[in-house]
């Protein structure tokens, strides 16, 4: 297990895309390993809907004092994109881990324009079947964010068979560093 800094500062929201990441699911089991991580709650696992999900994620955000690190997988990351994009937030960072492609949703128009206001990284696979390497690249980009291309990891998922999935925890952790760099450069210019 990769040692975080401690992460008091933070509120560390997961953001998971359909069928909400079970038990062998990289995102659950970091939700085991850091406790203080909390998942963003959708009523409906099996249906994308992205106003519907945008608005639960949005309550959660507008529910923090603390500034807020996403940790999104899949439909997760379009949700994050969405709702962040319709209302001010305390975002400190943003992990955007292979994300569904817009264009398979029919919400590539709507998800377009959409910016974080916080550093931000997308990981990306070679072969992962929701969203090609080149077009996760182009989204990211899109989105104002770093792109991370991870290799043959599949959808990135429990599929992918990656237990704790120790390089997502690296990248979490570079997160982390650029989160508060962001966060003093923000608070100096206050």
């Amino acid at each position: 297990m990769i040692a975080l800094p401690n992460l008091s500062d933070y509120r560390v929201l997961v953001v998971p895309g359909l069928h909400g990441s079970g038990a062998a699911h990289w995102q659950t089991r970091w939700e085991q390993l850091y406790p203080t991580f909390e998942r963003v709650e959708q009523d409906d696992w099996a249906t994308p809907d992205l106003p519907r999900w945008s608005q639960r994620m949005a309550q959660t955000l507008g529910s923090s004092d603390k500034p807020v690190l996403i940790v999104a997988h899949s439909f997760g990351c379009l949700t994050t994109m969405q709702a962040t994009n319709h209302g001010s937030f305390n975002l400190a960072g943003a992990l955007l881990v292979a994300p569904a492609d817009p264009e398979k949703f029919g919400v590539a128009d709507v998800l377009r324009d959409a910016r974080l206001p916080c550093p931000a990284i997308v990981i990306g696979s070679t072969d992962d079947p929701w969203m090609a390497s080149h077009r996760a690249a182009y989204w990211a980009d899109n989105w104002g964010c770093g792109f991370l291309n991870a290799g043959a990891l599949g959808h990135i998922n429990a599929e992918s068979q990656l237990g704790d999935w120790e390089q997502g925890l690296q990248q979490f952790k570079h997160l982390l560093d650029m989160a508060n760099v962001f966060s003093a450069a923000s608070q100096h210019v206050a």
